[in-house]
């Protein structure tokens, strides 16, 4: 599925907005991420559900013996998740309010709360957050991973994510990790890429991407005017 919008006009945008990620940039080189091909929002959303707090190998084994309860059907539609005891998708190996949670989704997507796809491909990001977080178990962050990861949208910024605060301290040479606020406030040079910015911050905790640390003992301090700024974001 192709990014909904043009990765290298959206670098050029933040190398000339953010000295710092520009150099980032050049180093890890272009955007490489590719939304992964999306067959309905319930089945990506059904998906995200099963894979909460697991391990990725144990998520995919229960996510294969759950959709293997309505063989042969590749994946079961709403109708077929209400019409099952809940005994049965327990034995799959969901917890009961995954279970509980699969339920609420399959509810909320023939209510229209979880729209179709079609419709989603119209629809503002935070009005997608504002309905599918009303689904049991969805929280902000799985549906701006679905804005991102599914969806290929733009101008997406996950403050919550922790790989994105991690990346952003090690880029900008902090000794914390930013704020919600303080991550919101410098990314507003990104925009409209927060969802490409935010892709470099993982991209920052990659082996090599770190930046160099200086030496002390042998770097020639600057004058003062010059380093006043250094550091800050």
């Amino acid at each position: 599925m192709p990014l909904a919008f043009d990765p290298d006009e959206a670098a050029r945008h933040l190398s000339a907005r953010d000295p710092v990620l520009r150099r980032l940039i050049v180093r890890c080189g272009p955007c490489t991420y590719r939304p992964r091909a999306t067959g309905s929002v319930f089945a990506a959303l059904a998906e995200s559900i099963v894979y909460q707090q697991l391990s990725g190998k144990a998520a995919a084994t229960i996510f294969a013996r759950t959709r293997a309860l309505f063989a042969p059907k590749r994946f079961p539609a709403p109708a077929d998740l209400l019409a099952t005891p809940v005994a049965r998708l327990r034995s799959a190996g969901l917890s009961a309010a995954k279970a509980a949670a699969l339920l609420d989704l399959a509810r909320l997507t023939l209510d229209g709360t979880v729209p179709p796809l079609a419709r989603v491909r119209r629809l503002p990001d935070d009005e997608l957050v504002e309905r599918l977080t009303r689904v049991r178990g969805i929280g902000r962050w799985t549906v701006e991973m679905l804005l991102i990861f599914r969806l290929g949208r733009p101008d997406v910024l996950p403050v919550a994510d922790l790989g994105v605060r991690k990346g952003f301290a090690t880029l900008y040479r902090r000794p914390d990790l930013p704020t919600a606020d303080e991550l919101t406030a410098h990314a507003e040079r990104w925009r409209p890429y927060r969802t490409l910015g935010s892709w470099y911050m993982w991209r920052a905790l990659d082996p090599g991407m770190a930046p160099a640390r200086r030496n002390r003992k042998t770097t020639t301090r600057r004058p003062r005017a010059a380093s006043a700024g250094r550091g800050r974001v």
